[in-house]
């Protein structure tokens, strides 16, 4: 699968790319043509069950089309989908995440050796739906590799969306830029967010929501930003709630994930970190943007995560 918009991959890189994998491969190559294109083969591939393997070339945005296409009738526990990864993107979350380099002929490379070598592991996911008896009851579910997020940081990924659309690329300055936009637009708006989760008391009045499947949280350039140092890959998912951010909070926890560390991530009396939570449910009182994986998805009311420990095989 190879999406011909990836940011940091030139045409002519792509093909040295797919000749250096069909070397050791058996490879069918698609270039993705519209939004859910790939999402749209994956799930054809899969259907069939003659394809061991499908490979992403491209940015987050592919990777999570191709997963939720590989598991639109959900994971087989006897028969996990595999998925291998070459980055592309601007930023690339999930392919570092699982230790593999970001340049994308480096990467062709470990990938190659790992399928000489039969390397590979499982990871879990989260899940994504709409609430059962809530106005989001019949949205579709959406299944994310590495981060989801109702509130604050889905309103800027649907400001760099906008931004795209007009034709920005997609860097990380330009990220920071509407960072700053969202926070000007609204610095005194109050927690609208309860988090509910079985057994346990409710959590209100957040106004940022951060979903994390695995640590890091994101990238900034190079430098890696832990929102929720503990998320992994082998447990369920973590969660980091935000009740104040005005402009003396922003700075604040701005700068405790600017130098966030495996060890610690943004805290305070006013952040909510909660670890390996296998099910959950975010409400709001008012419609919040809602993204999975860098990717909005509109306006959600209710929104109900699971964490799925074991959903994929990749290569690596």
């Amino acid at each position: 699968m190879v999406n011909p918009a990836a940011t940091t991959t030139s045409a002519r890189t792509r093909d040295v790319l797919i000749h250096a994998l069909a070397s050791d491969l058996k490879l069918d190559v698609v270039t993705t043509e519209y939004r859910g294109h790939a999402r749209d083969v994956a799930r054809a591939a899969a259907e069939t069950g003659e394809v061991r393997l499908v490979l992403a070339l491209g940015g987050d945005g592919t990777v999570n089309e191709v997963v939720n296409g590989l598991l639109h009738h959900g994971p087989d526990p006897d028969a996990l989908p595999g998925l291998a990864v070459v980055p592309g993107g601007s930023t690339n979350v999930f392919a570092r995440a699982l230790g593999l380099p970001n340049d994308p002929v480096e990467a062709t490379g470990a990938l190659l050796d790992a399928l000489r070598t039969g390397s590979e592991r499982t990871v879990g996911l989260g899940l994504a739906s709409g609430t059962p008896g809530t106005a989001d009851e019949g949205a579709p579910e959406r299944w994310f590799t590495f981060c989801a997020g109702l509130g604050f940081d889905a309103g800027v990924v649907g400001r760099v969306e906008q931004q795209r659309a007009r034709g920005k690329r997609s860097t990380h300055a330009l990220y920071v830029r509407q960072l700053v936009r969202q926070l000007m637009s609204e610095p005194r708006r109050q927690g609208t967010i309860t988090l509910a989760r079985p057994g346990a008391d409710p959590v209100r009045g957040l106004v940022a929501t951060f979903v994390c499947n695995t640590a890091p949280w994101s990238y900034l350039g190079n430098k890696p930003l832990y929102a929720a140092p503990k998320a992994s890959f082998d447990t369920a998912l973590d969660v980091l709630g935000l009740s104040r951010l005005g402009p003396g909070a922003a700075a604040r926890y701005g700068t405790q994930l600017l130098v966030s560390s495996p060890q610690r991530g943004p805290h305070g009396k006013h952040a909510v970190s909660l670890h390996d939570q296998t099910s959950f449910t975010l409400e709001s009182q008012a419609p919040l943007p809602f993204q999975v994986d860098g990717d909005h998805l509109g306006l959600r009311t209710s929104v109900s995560f699971t964490g799925v420990r074991r959903a994929l095989r990749v290569i690596v």
